[in-house]
């Protein structure tokens, strides 16, 4: 595995919080910040040059998660502005850590470490990050 490979600073991703991302106390359902982390490594990856249905054509690999650890500090409230990063921790043959923050202004709202597995999209069996895609990341 490969260290301290996020010497690039962190990857923002601008979304606003709809009506159907609160719960009945009109604030942000914890769950949704799995989907809020979900669009920015889409996009992330987006700004790298890298489709991910692209990737799945051309080689034949896609992306599951494989292990989430999720920290709420603060609610987020139905038309807030967030901002959510994807920072590259750690990358391998066949995964990635990731460490993503949610932010509304500079105040921080949730914070996770997010591992993702390459694995081959016919059979979801492991298999290498395409070396293209290392490339990019790295």
């Amino acid at each position: 595995m490969h260290t301290d490979v996020a010497t690039r600073p962190p990857f923002r991703h601008a979304l606003r919080v709809y009506w159907e991302d609160t719960d009945a106390g009109g604030v942000v359902f914890y769950a949704n910040y799995l989907k809020f982390f979900e669009r920015a490594r889409t996009e992330w990856l987006r700004a790298l040059g890298v489709s991910q249905q692209a990737l799945r054509d051309e080689t034949g690999a896609i992306f599951i998660v494989s292990q989430t650890h999720v920290r709420y500090l603060r609610p987020a409230r139905l038309d807030d502005l967030l901002s959510v990063t994807v920072a590259l921790r750690e990358s391998g043959r066949a995964s990635m850590s990731l460490s993503q923050q949610a932010f509304r202004g500079a105040e921080l709202l949730a914070e996770g470490d997010i591992r993702i597995g390459c694995v081959d999209a016919g059979s979801f069996r492991p298999r290498r990050i395409p070396d293209s895609l290392l490339e990019r990341i790295e």
